[in-house]
């Protein structure tokens, strides 16, 4: 961020405004509607601002710009159509270390005034950095018609009985529920309708009815590959409602963002030359320690939890301890690394059949790897192949792929720093150690391969060829 999001309490105290025009007016008019205590100084003043000063809802100082002005104040905002003014009120801002908006010039700005959509208590600030203020306000104006009015009152309501809903529901996970309840149930409609006394009656009700102990659950979500982009709608709902993360190392920052703020995130993912079952053990101890807590856990696997993800182990181990769960399947990185490559897996003229398989298993020979030998119309994805590419190989040859089989190799699939690296299997180790090739990493290998450099659209591609670096070197 470029900008840290603040919402300031300003009620009774002192903010300048410089400026005697119509933006000054609108400005000085927000800030009196927030209670603050508003001093507004120009040479001359709109006939609505004389108004203003008439009835105290602002003060007016008449003259030019003093840096007198700021004694006492705790925001400045210079509003005239003189830039040395602005620049003037700006640098004797920033020298009492005064916080200053200079309108329409975000360089001089120490903070930017928002679009806002108000539903006091409930008030949303949008803000570009005053880089684009026509696409903020454009995103106010869709926001007014997606937010209801009766959100105001559904808001004071909440605050009026906060108190007694933390008394009454204990648990984070009942006073959520509780709070589901009231944004979607009867009181949030009769707000709706305009019938304040029967919302809060009804909020009255629910509060005396006994909760049993709601039990805790987990909640198995695949995060995808990356892109926080791709994230399921489902998925986005248990991250929101989620009071435990439980996440591995395939867990983007971007996706592990768009969960609740206040849950407790525990980072659980294996790293190389660990114990991995012992891991995993781990895993399963404190899946159950926070469900039996009543806690909601949401286990954040990434990709898919079905694909090379053990999540069926996690749901045995579950339901052996008598703890509910759901599945919340995520796109796996064979089909999200193949689309943001530019690679169809399967296609008419190229691929009728597509294997997913991991490295590991691949190199060793596993049968599970190797069911049938691998041909022309058959692509195969590898999962965790990096460190195993020579053995890979060796296996893909002896199988019966051809040296010149097309492969992408395709590095932080569908991240900002995505690498595609497209060449033949024969040249396949060399050309992954030149370009300094790093796991994360997904192996196509196949004749649509060969489709990345016409169809690629994402990242960065890198057609391989060891002669082409060999002529380099």
């Amino acid at each position: 961020m470029n900008l840290f999001p603040l919402f300031t309490q300003l009620r009774g105290r002192r903010v300048l405004v410089v400026g005697g025009g119509i933006v000054a007016q609108r400005k000085a008019q927000s800030l009196a509607a927030a209670g603050a205590d508003v001093l507004v100084g120009a040479t001359a003043f709109t006939e609505e601002l004389e108004k203003m000063a008439a009835h105290g809802a602002v003060q007016l100082q008449r003259g030019p710009f003093e840096p007198a002005w700021l004694d006492g104040a705790w925001l400045a905002i210079a509003a005239t159509q003189d830039q040395a003014v602005n620049r003037a009120v700006a640098g004797a801002a920033e020298a009492r270390r005064i916080f200053a908006n200079v309108v329409d010039d975000a360089e001089l700005s120490s903070f930017q005034v928002p679009s806002v959509v108000d539903r006091s208590p409930l008030v949303i600030a949008i803000s570009s950095g005053g880089t684009a203020p026509v696409l903020a306000r454009r995103v106010r104006e869709r926001l007014e018609t997606l937010l209801d009015h009766s959100l105001g009152p559904l808001a004071t309501l909440a605050g009026k009985y906060r108190a007694a809903i933390r008394r009454q529901r204990p648990s984070l996970r009942s006073r959520r529920e509780f709070y589901d309840w009231l944004l979607d149930g009867p009181v949030a409609a009769a707000l709706r309708s305009r019938h304040a006394a029967q919302a809060e009656h009804e909020l009255q009700r629910q509060l005396e009815r006994h909760q049993p102990a709601v039990p805790g659950k987990v909640i198995l979500v695949g995060a995808g590959p990356g892109d926080p982009g791709l994230l399921t709608l489902k998925a986005l709902r248990a991250l929101n409602q989620a009071d435990v993360i439980l996440h591995d190392r395939l867990a983007s920052e971007e996706v592990l963002a768009l969960g609740r703020r206040d849950a407790l995130r525990i980072s659980v993912g294996k790293t190389p030359g660990e114990d991995h079952e012992a891991t995993q053990r781990r895993i399963h101890e404190t899946m159950l320690e926070h469900a039996r807590t009543g806690a909601c856990v949401v286990r954040l696997k990434g990709g898919d939890a079905f694909v090379f993800g053990r999540g069926g182990e996690e749901l045995e181990f579950l339901r052996a301890h008598g703890v509910a769960y759901e599945v919340v399947p995520g796109i796996t990185a064979a089909l999200a690394c193949a689309a943001y490559a530019g690679i169809p897996l399967t296609h008419r003229d190229h691929a009728h059949s597509v294997t997913l398989a991991t490295a590991h298993a691949s190199a060793r020979g596993d049968a599970a790897a190797w069911h049938a030998p691998a041909g022309r119309g058959q692509t195969q994805a590898f999962y965790m192949g990096v460190s195993q590419l020579p053995g890979l190989r060796t296996r893909l040859l002896q199988q019966g792929r051809k040296a010149d089989t097309p492969f992408a190799l395709v590095e932080n699939g569908t991240r900002s720093q995505q690498r595609v690296l497209c060449g033949k299997l024969d040249e396949l180790v060399e050309l992954a150690q030149a370009h300094a090739i790093q796991a994360p990493a997904l192996l196509l290998v196949g004749e649509v391969a060969a489709m990345a450099p016409r169809l690629h659209w994402y990242g960065t591609l890198i057609e391989g060829n060891t002669a082409a670096l060999a002529r380099a070197a």
